[in-house]
């Protein structure tokens, strides 16, 4: 999993992700708050103890973690078909699902987030 990290003056502290973690790069950026970050750490711990697993419902993605894995899914992905959209059929207008979920491995999340965390850290 590719990543940098950006201080930028207006946004704040950024991180872009490669193609494929586009939706990581996302949920770091939007929906994990700063503050939030120490008890995300700690859980992952009682993960890697438990084999167990949780889930982090946010304001647009869902992230699920196992002892195995990090799954990420934008609530897009789960958005039924109303008859408001149904009229758009001739157009061949469909949902498009690039993007919409991601994944890693545990470790490479656990990575992720201990990095992030150093880098807030510094830049303070």
């Amino acid at each position: 999993m590719e990543y940098q990290f950006i201080r930028d003056p207006i946004s704040g502290f950024r991180v872009k992700m490669s193609a494929e973690h586009e939706l990581v790069g996302r949920w770091l950026n939007d929906e994990l708050e700063h503050a939030a970050l120490p008890g995300l750490l700690a859980r992952l711990k009682e993960i890697k103890a438990t084999r167990d697993e949780f889930c982090l419902e946010g304001r647009e993605v869902r992230l699920i973690v196992s002892h195995q894995e990090a799954l990420f899914e934008a609530h897009d992905l789960y958005h039924e078909q109303t008859d408001a959209l149904s009229a758009y059929s001739d157009d061949a207008l469909a949902l498009e699902e690039h993007g919409l979920s991601a994944g890693c491995g545990f470790e490479d999340f656990e990575a992720l987030l201990l990095d992030w965390q150093d880098f807030i850290r510094r830049r303070r």
